[in-house]
């Protein structure tokens, strides 16, 4: 689950990491009244979406009035952003966030995550704040520090004094990163997050160190520990099939193909997305009805490929080991029928029950077309595509 700016600066905040002075709204007329209660006289607009690449995209804004300020609300507000990562539709604008600005010296890089291979939290950081971190990653890696915190020992303070050498920081700044390292850590375990990043983390014009900018993604797994966290969930910032596969207990990912596929087991859907691309198609989603899907979340899970519009086929792709195949059939079949489905549907069922399954298909009456191998299966899948495209 992804946080907004404002509610990771929150976070911050509450574990004593410097963030800017700032308030939040949500109408132009609050404007006015952030700008008094902030003071000065510049403040930056925020819109505060799930996507990187606001800037650039019109989404962060310096203005010099108040009047200026609530213009900028007024366009913003209520409008679709879009950047770089949130996909051509862009993603709808509901809060802002206004800031006093921030007298910048330099702009760095820090961030957390989980870190599969070592099992470990890994802090990545680099003198090259502001920027893309793929780009730099890409381009210049020797521009990356990293440095792995084992949950047994801790963050100690010699990776940190690493990092903060390596950044080119002072005696003192490496100080105030070491408090500020230590509030991330914390954070990072004690909300299972699964990413913390701050970019820009900045030095000011008097040496402090602020988080300019706040990034949290925390552990869906582990939200039902969390519930005040869970609380700040956005669904206007989720993709709504996906969202209404969470209500079902599907596992759904919105992908840019035109091929819908429905798999039980997630190495299983990874492969049978690989084989649709092998044979020249794209999928539409990655979805995983799980190893003990019943007939009724096999029509939801139907139901919810069919409603992207993109989809013009669909493929089943069922290893019957706990869940029977007959179970998938008669949810396939149920699915077809409620949603008069206008595409091709292609259906592989292999193990526990797969033969009754096919029976069942066969006997529909339903325009239903099966195959004996996933390889079969995709080149009919995305020949079926073609057609109807």
């Amino acid at each position: 689950m992804n946080l907004h700016e404002y509610q990771s600066k929150q976070l911050f905040h509450q574990y004593q990491i410097p963030i800017p002075k700032g308030v939040t709204v949500s109408t132009p007329e609050a404007v006015a009244d952030a700008c008094a209660e902030l003071g000065g006289a510049r403040w930056v607009v925020k819109a505060q979406v799930h996507a990187g690449g606001r800037g650039k995209a019109g989404g962060v804004v310096l203005v010099d009035s108040p009047e200026r300020a609530a213009a900028e609300a007024r366009r913003l507000l209520g409008s679709r952003l879009v950047t770089h990562q949130s996909g051509p539709a862009g993603l709808p604008i509901g809060t802002l966030l206004i800031e006093v600005p921030t007298p910048i010296a330099q702009e760095l890089y820090l961030s957390a995550l989980v870190d599969r291979e070592s099992r470990q939290i890994l802090f990545i950081a680099s003198a090259a704040g502001g920027m893309d971190i793929e780009q730099v990653a890409a381009q210049t890696p020797e521009r990356i520090l990293l440095t792995r915190v084992h949950v047994a020992a801790g963050l100690q303070p010699y990776q940190v004094r690493r990092l903060g050498f390596g950044l080119g920081l002072d005696a003192a700044q490496i100080k105030a990163l070491g408090k500020l390292m230590g509030g991330l850590y914390k954070l990072f375990t004690e909300s299972d997050a699964s990413l913390v990043e701050v970019n820009p983390l900045v030095v000011t014009e008097s040496g402090e160190l602020i988080a300019l900018d706040a990034k949290v993604n925390l552990d869906d797994n582990a939200l039902y520990r969390h519930p005040d966290l869970e609380a700040l969930r956005d669904p206007s910032q989720e993709d709504p099939r996906e969202a209404e596969a969470k209500a079902h207990e599907l596992n759904y990912i919105s992908l840019e193909g035109n091929i819908g596929c429905m798999v039980n087991g997630a190495g299983l859907a990874m492969a049978t997305m690989d084989l649709v691309q092998l044979h020249g198609g794209t999928p539409a989603n990655f979805l995983d009805v799980g190893g003990g899907a019943t007939a009724d979340r096999v029509a939801e899970a139907f139901k919810l490929i069919l409603s992207d519009p993109k989809v013009r086929a669909v493929l089943v792709n069922i290893f019957g080991g706990i869940v029977r195949c007959d179970l998938i059939a008669e949810g396939i079949i149920q699915a077809v029928r409620d949603v008069h489905v206008g595409v091709p549907v292609v259906v592989r069922l292999e193990g526990t029950n797969a033969h009754q399954g096919l029976q069942m298909l066969a006997a529909s009456g339903l325009a239903l077309e099966t195959a004996a191998s996933l390889a079969e299966a995709a080149d009919k899948v995305v020949a079926a595509a073609a057609r109807t495209h």
